[in-house]
C-alpha cells in the first residue's frame, strides 16, 4: 500500500512541476503544452464523440496483428523448437526476416494492400512475427529433455509429446516473452498509423503535429502509453488464468 501511495505522489509532482514549468513561461506551449491542455482537449473530443474511435482503431489493429503472428509462431516455433533438421533449413529466413524493422514493410505493404486496414495489420504481423518465433523456439528447447524421453518412454507419439509435455512445459516462458511482443505491436501499429491511416493513436499524433496542435501530440503519446498499460494488464490476467496450475 505505502509503495503504491508512493508511486501515485510522484506522478502526480511530476505533473504538478510539468504544470507550473509550463505556467510559469519557461517553455513555449508550442514545444511542451502543459498537461491541462491535453486534459482539456481530451474532454473536446469525448464531447465531439472522436475520442474512442482513435483508441479502438489502434486496439483493433494490435490485436488482430498480434493474435495473427502469434497463432502462426506458437506451431512453427515448436516443431521448430523440436526438429534440429527444420531449424537448420528456415534458420537462415527467420535471421533475415528479425533484424527488418516494422517501418522497412510499410512500402511494400502500400503497394500491396493499399491504404486499408489489412495493410496495417500487415505490419503489427511482420514486426511480431519473427521475435514470437525466437521466443517459441527457445521456450521450446528450453523444456527439460528428461521429461520428453519419460514421455517417449511410455508411448507417446509425437504429437502426444507436444501436446501434453512440450507445450505444457514451455508455456510459460512463451507467454513472457508474448507480453514483450504485444509491446512491440503497439511500436508497429503506431508506424503505421504515423504514414498512411485515417484514425487511430498514430494519425492523431500526426494530425496534430500538422497543425501545429502540439496538446494533441501529447494526448496521443499519453494515450498509447495508457492503453498500453491497461493492455499489459489484462495480458497479465490471462497469463495468471492460463497458467494457474502453476500457482
Amino acid at each position: 500500500m505505502a509503495l503504491a501511495a508512493t508511486s501515485a505522489a510522484s506522478v502526480l509532482f511530476f505533473i504538478a512541476l510539468w504544470e507550473a514549468v509550463c505556467r510559469a513561461g519557461l517553455v513555449d506551449p508550442i514545444f511542451l503544452p502543459p498537461p491541462s491542455a491535453a486534459l482539456g482537449k481530451a474532454a473536446a473530443m469525448l464531447g465531439d464523440g472522436t475520442f474512442w474511435p482513435h483508441i479502438l482503431a489502434s486496439a483493433r489493429r494490435v490485436m488482430i496483428g498480434f493474435l495473427a503472428a502469434t497463432a502462426v509462431a506458437i506451431p512453427l516455433g515448436i516443431f521448430l523448437g523440436t526438429s534440429s533438421f527444420a531449424r537448420a533449413a528456415f534458420d537462415p529466413i527467420l535471421s533475415f526476416l528479425r533484424p527488418l524493422p516494422s517501418m522497412s514493410w510499410i512500402p511494400l505493404s502500400l503497394l500491396w494492400f493499399g491504404i486499408t486496414e489489412t495493410q496495417k495489420y500487415s505490419i503489427v504481423f511482420m514486426g511480431c512475427f519473427a521475435p514470437a518465433m525466437v521466443y517459441v523456439i527457445e521456450a521450446t528447447r528450453n523444456v527439460d529433455p528428461l521429461l520428453v524421453r519419460a514421455a517417449q518412454n511410455l508411448g507417446a507419439n509425437r504429437w502426444q509429446v507436444m501436446k501434453e509435455v512440450i507445450l505444457p512445459g514451455s508455456l510459460s516462458q512463451i507467454l513472457s516473452g508474448f507480453k514483450v511482443i504485444l509491446g512491440l505491436a503497439w511500436t508497429c501499429v503506431i508506424a503505421a498509423e504515423l504514414v498512411a491511416a485515417r484514425e487511430g493513436l498514430g494519425f492523431l499524433i500526426m494530425n496534430g503535429k500538422e497543425f501545429f496542435q502540439t496538446e494533441v501530440v501529447v494526448l496521443g503519446m499519453v494515450l498509447i502509453s495508457t492503453t498500453v498499460l491497461i493492455t499489459d494488464f489484462v495480458f497479465r490476467q490471462i497469463e495468471n488464468w492460463v497458467l494457474r496450475w502453476k500457482q
